[in-house]
C-alpha cells in the first residue's frame, strides 16, 4: 500500500478514483447525488494555493482510503493549523489500519510544514473512530459545530 499526497496535476482517471470513494462516504449522509460537486471539490483543492490537499491510500491502483484537509491560521498558535474534513475508508478495507496510516502521513507531513496542530470532529457515538484519534495523541475539545449555508 502507497500513501501519498495527491499532486496538482493528478490525472482525471485518479481524480475520478477519489469521487468514486468518496461517494460510498456521501451515500452514507443521504447525499447520493453529489458526484458532479464532489468533482468540482476536488479539482478545487487542487488548484494552486488553494490551501486544500488530499491523502490517499492506494494499492495495485485502487484507491483504499483518502483524507481531504485545509489549511487555516490558528490566531492562538501564530500559524497553520489543518482542519481534517474528511477520513474515509473503503468498507471492505476498514479494520487494516489504513486511516491510521493516512493520518500518520499527515502528521508527518505536518510536522515537515511546520504546521501547529490538527483538528477534526468525529460523531459523538463512534468509538472506534475515537479511540483511534486518542492512540494518535489527539484529545477531545468540548465545542460546539454551527453551520451556515448559501
Amino acid at each position: 500500500m502507497n500513501i501519498y499526497e495527491i499532486p496538482q496535476d493528478a490525472s482525471q482517471d485518479l481524480r475520478e478514483k477519489v469521487a468514486d470513494l468518496l461517494m460510498d462516504q456521501m451515500a452514507s449522509i443521504g447525499k447520493d447525488n453529489a458526484y458532479e460537486l464532489l468533482m468540482d471539490s476536488i479539482d478545487l483543492a487542487l488548484q494552486e494555493h488553494s490551501g486544500a490537499y488530499i491523502f490517499v491510500a492506494e494499492s495495485e491502483g485502487a484507491i483504499l482510503g483518502a483524507a481531504f484537509f485545509n489549511l487555516g491560521i490558528a490566531l492562538d498558535q501564530g500559524g497553520y493549523y489543518i482542519w481534517l474534513n474528511d477520513l474515509f475508508v473503503h468498507k471492505e478495507h476498514r479494520n487494516q489500519g489504513i486511516a491510521k496510516k493516512l493520518l500518520l502521513k499527515i502528521i508527518y507531513w505536518a510536522e515537515n510544514q511546520n504546521i501547529k496542530g490538527i483538528e477534526l470532529e468525529t460523531g459523538v457515538s463512534n468509538a472506534a473512530t475515537k479511540a483511534l484519534y486518542n492512540s494518535l495523541g489527539f484529545y477531545d475539545v468540548i465545542s460546539k459545530r454551527y453551520g451556515f449555508r448559501f
